[in-house]
């Protein structure tokens, strides 16, 4: 067949492909419609407070499970690489096997990821498998049903819904990475039709679906072995067989579920920073161990004994105070604990408290000093504390800020302080000149009188 045969044909696959892409949509939005409650749409499908990932995992960090056939394989080396430095995240050493939906040993395949989800309960589950389905499903009576056909769909269908609904049973976020294009036509054609099918049962049940079809294509949609990697330069994506990739082209792979999964973990994040004083709802989410309260009554309660270990007793003394706080972590075993923490405030003499908030008199404060602050080698904080004087032009120099004051900008800052006309720090040539001395009057001359008409005594002689 010439070039241009294989060029009409893809373009009938792709316009075949968006009809069948448009029915589909068409559906499900026909059996969203029909059902009795609305199902959840993929943005906040799961977990609390909009959160696809749950904010809560249980432990220190989310469990990251990779199932499928040689694609899964592939995708989990490329995700080691890509977050196996994320301190949020602990991703399982060998990804989990799956050959497929449809073949012979699918169904102990499925039962075995079953049994060992509900044992691990992992946070995070990445799938991809398909390139073992492109053939056709042998049922048990021995007859064999094609890629596509209804016999087919009904099984494939059916296998989906109860991966996910196991997945789901265990609060699990699902990533669902569908097929690339592929080379032949053949295996293209069974690829967009396994495309459709993921994407219709993965939407229905409210799961993440990363198209990856497109992103191995050319410009004009069609197959091609190389393409730009995630630097930008154009190298070998594809392998030999015209479906797996190479290492580079499951970089590029990884990278659209990396994205998804660190976009899912930053929100997260912001549903998991609860106040203290939070409402009930958010105190739930916290301690499983709080129920809930009327309206108005705060959810956040604590146990405070007064006085048990006093030892002062005087008046206007501070009595001890013991509040009890329970927090709620992972024993060394994985199972949930409860802990109570006292938090003890010491008691406080009157003696201290009066040294602290003296006055100067009934109606004024005493002068508080400035601390200047300064880090030494070693991680140490040096502090000093400089209190200025009684006077009154002290206070008026308190009106300045911290910054500003003469010490601070001399000692810290090391500033230069401009120099005053004829004092010591005064180094400007020439220098200024002295005061002119008085001049002496002649003899005889009387002096100026004073106040009174007393005269005023005669002006020594300069020597």
């Amino acid at each position: 067949m010439t070039n241009a045969g294989t060029r009409i044909l893809n373009a009938l696959a792709r316009m075949l492909y968006g009809v069948r892409v448009l029915c589909g949509c068409g559906l499900a939005l026909f059996f969203l419609a029909a059902a009795n409650g609305p199902a959840k749409a993929q943005i906040g499908a799961s977990g609390a407070g909009g959160s696809y990932i749950t904010p809560f995992p249980g432990g220190e960090r989310y469990k990251l499970r990779v199932i499928g056939d040689e694609f899964g394989e592939g995708i989990h080396s490329a995700l080691v690489e890509a977050l196996g430095s994320d301190p949020r995240l602990e991703i399982e050493k060998k990804p989990i096997w799956l050959s497929g939906l449809t073949r012979p040993n699918s169904v102990e395949e499925l039962r075995d990821i079953a049994r060992d989800v509900a044992s691990e309960k992992p946070n995070i589950i990445v799938i991809m498998f398909g390139s073992m389905d492109r053939w056709s499903y042998r049922a048990p009576n021995g007859l064999r049903y094609s890629v596509g056909t209804a016999e087919w769909r009904s099984i494939y269908t059916q296998r989906i819904d109860a991966l996910i609904r196991d997945f789901k049973a265990v609060g699990s976020a699902v990533y669902w990475v569908g097929l690339p294009i592929m080379r032949r036509y053949e295996t293209n054609e069974s690829a967009q039709t396994q495309n459709e099918v993921f994407r219709e049962r993965v939407y229905l049940s409210g799961v993440r679906y990363i198209d990856v079809y497109q992103g191995f294509a050319d410009e004009q949609g069609d197959y091609s072995a190389y393409g730009p990697d995630l630097a930008g330069k154009n190298r070998l994506l594809r392998d030999g067989d015209g479906m797996h990739m190479t290492d580079a082209g499951y970089q590029k792979l990884a990278h659209f579920v990396e994205r998804a999964i660190k976009r899912d973990l930053a929100r997260a994040k912001n549903v998991r920073a609860v106040p203290l004083a939070g409402n009930e709802a958010e105190q739930a989410l916290i301690n499983p161990a709080v129920r809930a309260k009327p309206t108005g009554v705060s959810s956040w309660s604590t146990k405070t004994e007064s006085g048990a270990h006093a030892t002062g007793g005087g008046a206007g003394d501070e009595m001890p105070q013991t509040s009890r706080i329970n927090l709620k972590t992972v024993g060394p075993d994985g199972a949930d604990q409860v802990l109570a923490i006292d938090i003890v405030r010491p008691a406080i003499p009157a003696a201290v408290l009066a040294l602290v908030t003296r006055r100067e008199s009934a109606d004024r404060l005493s002068q508080m000093g400035d601390q200047v602050i300064d880090q030494i080698p070693g991680g140490l904080t040096v502090m000093s504390s400089i209190t200025p004087g009684g006077d009154d032009s002290a206070v008026e120099r308190r009106k300045l800020s911290p910054a500003q004051t003469p010490y601070f900008r001399v000692l810290v800052k090391g500033e230069r302080i401009a120099s005053r006309p004829g004092r010591a720090d005064d180094v400007s040539w020439p220098p200024p000149e002295s005061p002119a001395p008085p001049k002496a009057l002649p003899q005889g001359v009387p002096n100026a009188a004073g106040p009174g008409g007393v005269p005023l005594p005669a002006a020594k002689p300069n020597r």
